[in-house]
């Protein structure tokens, strides 16, 4: 049996706290999109760019997923999450931590032995802010 896109995205989460690539857990397609709290992605060229970056740059992730809801269906599946995410810039030294919404489509990966079972197709992590 195939992990679960729950699981996926639980690796997901343990990949960004390891320090570990973050590319196979997105579709590489022109149409995929990953947006942060402060970028908007468009295409996996686009998002291997700046998650590379992110990796170089960054250390001491934590991550801490407070309502993880994954609905899956045959061939694609949504989650949405409450998640405290913290790290430092390896740059200035500086410590920055947000409360996050998250939410995404995955799909399945096809055949790439080396893909994840599911991979996002679209990836939306926003910080609330109250109005």
């Amino acid at each position: 049996m195939s992990p679960s896109a729950e699981s996926i995205v639980r690796d997901y989460y343990d990949a960004l706290r390891n320090g570990e690539p973050l590319v196979p857990y997105f579709r590489d397609d022109a149409s995929t999109v990953k947006f942060g709290i402060s970028e908007s992605l468009f295409g996996s060229d686009e998002i291997a760019r700046a998650l590379a970056e992110q990796t170089e740059t960054t250390d001491s992730w934590t991550v801490s997923s407070r309502h993880l809801v994954v609905s899956e269906r045959d061939e694609f599946a949504t989650m949405a999450d409450d998640v405290t995410m913290a790290w430092t810039d390896t740059t200035s030294g500086d410590r920055h931590r947000f409360d996050s919404r998250w939410s995404g489509t995955l799909v399945r990966s096809g055949t790439d032995e080396d893909a994840p079972d599911w991979q996002f197709a679209v990836l939306h992590v926003s910080a609330p802010h109250d109005l």
